[in-house]
């Protein structure tokens, strides 16, 4: 009995944690950027009783074994990368990518962090930053007075300045790729570092080394399939009914054994 309610209390746990991961989904359906979220589960280890082929006489083995699992645990929480749709703003400092890829900046520590989120803005020195204030790199500063900037697929950056009829470039964003992109860290702020399993940065011009493009005026929205959560977070919800209902069943037959033992 014991052993069914401990195994039953791992896929509660992994039911919680489905539900917690739909939930955050569903938080940041409107996050810039935002790659959902998918928990994957795995078996815990199983008490063997007996031994897929091991003998049972001198001349005979089993055919199958008798081996009891002990239930579930979560292995992971990855990053679905699918390309989120496209929105435009009309904002020419925003920018989306469309295909792979990550925005640079810089954190106030001095390390580089990873974005999707392209709702740029200018500060006071003209740099281009996030919305926290963080500067992209590599750095483009851009003339208060310029009367228009136009930014190329290829993160070609160009501006013109009143009385003149000519474009001047000022600078190209960059974009860096990652060998494992899911081994990137959260930060939170719609940003993610770089660590021992995502592997260094690879940075380049966009459209080049199998980099994205960037496409001005526009925003990556989120990747979140509404329609799935709901339909996971149903699954989810009736997976921890029938464990409590599990539960309950062991209960009852404790309390019928311990009456029983006590008649």
């Amino acid at each position: 009995m014991d052993h069914a309610l401990d195994t039953m209390a791992t896929g509660l746990q992994a039911s919680q944690t489905m539900m917690d991961t739909i939930a955050d989904n569903l938080a940041n359906v409107n996050t810039t950027g935002f790659k959902s979220e998918m928990p994957q589960f795995q078996t815990l280890l199983y008490q063997d009783g007996i031994q897929p082929g091991a003998q049972s006489t001198g001349q005979t083995q089993y055919p199958s074994g008798l081996e009891l699992g002990t239930g579930v645990k979560t292995a992971a929480i990855s990053d679905v990368l699918t390309q989120g749709s496209l929105t435009n703003t009309g904002n020419p400092l925003n920018m989306a990518i469309n295909g792979s890829g990550y925005f640079q900046v810089v954190l106030p520590n001095g390390n580089t962090a990873y974005t999707r989120d392209g709702s740029f803005q200018l500060n006071s020195n003209g740099q281009l930053v996030t919305s926290s204030g963080y500067q992209v790199l590599p750095n483009i500063s851009i003339a208060a007075n310029a009367t228009s900037v136009t930014i190329g697929t290829d993160g070609t950056v160009s501006v013109t300045l009143p009385g003149s009829q000519k474009a001047n470039q000022v600078g190209q964003v960059q974009l860096a790729n990652f060998v494992n992109p899911q081994g990137l860290q959260p930060l939170g702020d719609n940003l993610l570092e770089n660590t021992s399993s995502s592997g260094a940065a690879i940075s380049g011009a966009p459209q080049t080394n199998g980099l994205g493009s960037v496409n001005q005026n526009y925003l990556e929205s989120s990747n979140v399939d509404v329609v799935q959560s709901m339909v996971s977070m149903i699954a989810a919800e009736r997976a921890y009914q029938l464990g409590t209902q599990v539960v309950s069943a062991v209960d009852n037959q404790l309390n019928y054994l311990a009456q029983a033992a006590q008649a």
